[in-house]
């Protein structure tokens, strides 16, 4: 028996389809991922708090789920839209399907989509309110619904997805790194590991007196959802870490140190979803196929210029994809340099962080 489902945009535009995964009704912004394979990593990924995740590659599921693809304890989207699902599974490492798996999570899927209209749309119109439902199916109703969700400018989604308390990643290692942990995918963690870092992750409402305590060598400020000026303390916290030990951002951790120091993030128009980003480094001038998960970006034009300065670019639309202080040891990236999904063209910037707690010690 086929369940009915639709996705319904704040401007009205409606989509019918077939549900599978959880049954119910999710509000969250609609957002396209453009990645060819990894959507186990990309439904696991904690950044996509408070989004319905709309695929433009057709066919989705055809290898599984495995125990090991996960960047997190559980997925956190909202919803998942898809073209259509597989209808067999075919890898040595899959144990279930990623119906079952989206199920057990208590997360909505909807397929028969048609993904590249909704892509196309979201370009033109930008990312929006959306909601996915199996049990209202009246449109009006499904629209008053939407349009009174919350959007997710102003809002703190990292408290929704952090774990309290402090962890230990792992127990050996040359460096001691604390993770302030906003939401972090776990390859981050991997790769810290992969360098001789012994890893703490702290949450990220921990204060900067604490997190000094730990007596670090470095701080990563990880990858997160929602609006970066809504997570005032985080602000404050890394504001008061500056110049007192090295720092690394991703993703989120670049907005948030951006406004540490003074400057202002903005809402993007559609913002960057997939596994095929190019993004030129200024200094050499390679260009990195990356992959990317954000909404917001630093306003690069915010911060002072003799302190601050732009090292890599989104050949896309030119938006700064990292920075570094001049003067500081702390430097960031707006994308994902531990991949999960995605090329590993941009791995060096773990070297870059090591490079930069060596110096603490010349």
């Amino acid at each position: 028996m086929i369940n009915k489902a639709k996705l319904m945009l704040e401007d009205g535009m409606v989509f019918e389809g077939a549900s599978f995964g959880a049954q119910g009704e999710r509000c969250g912004e609609a957002v396209f991922n453009t990645s060819m394979t990894g959507y186990q990593e990309i439904i696991t990924d904690p950044s996509y708090k408070g989004q319905i995740v709309a695929m433009t590659y057709p066919l989705i599921g055809n290898y599984g789920v495995n125990t090991e693809d996960v960047e997190s304890r559980k997925p956190f989207l909202e919803a998942f839209v898809i073209k259509e699902l597989s209808g067999i599974t075919s890898s040595w490492r899959s144990v279930k399907s990623l119906g079952s798996y989206l199920g057990e999570n208590g997360i909505l899927g909807i397929e028969g989509i048609d993904t590249r209209s909704l892509t196309k749309h979201i370009r033109l119109s930008g990312a929006m309110k959306a909601i996915v439902s199996t049990e209202e199916l009246d449109d009006k109703k499904l629209l008053d619904k939407v349009k009174a969700s919350s959007g997710l400018l102003g809002r703190d989604l990292v408290k929704e997805v952090i774990e309290p308390g402090i962890s230990q990643w792992n127990n050996q290692g040359k460096y001691k790194v604390v993770v302030l942990d906003c939401g972090v995918k776990f390859n981050i963690l991997r790769e810290l590991v992969k360098r001789s870092c012994r890893v703490t992750v702290v949450p990220a409402t921990m204060l900067a007196a604490d997190i000094l305590k730990l007596k670090p060598d470095g701080v990563l400020i990880s990858n997160g959802p929602g609006d970066p000026a809504a997570v005032k303390y985080l602000i404050s916290t890394v504001k008061n870490l500056l110049g007192k030990v090295p720092m690394f951002g991703i993703c989120l951790g670049q907005q948030i140190l951006g406004l540490a120091m003074g400057g202002e993030t903005h809402k993007l128009k559609f913002g960057h979803h997939g596994a095929n980003h190019p993004v030129k480094n200024l200094k050499t001038g390679v260009i990195s196929i990356t992959s990317q998960n954000h909404g917001f970006s630093v306003r690069m034009d915010s911060l002072k210029s003799d302190e601050v300065e732009v090292t890599h670019i989104n050949l896309n639309d030119n938006t700064p994809e990292g920075m570094r202080h001049k003067k500081l040891p702390v430097f960031s990236v707006q994308f994902h340099p531990e991949a999960s999904p995605g090329p590993h063209d941009a791995g060096y910037l773990f070297g870059q962080f090591i490079s930069m707690m060596e110096a603490k010690y010349a």
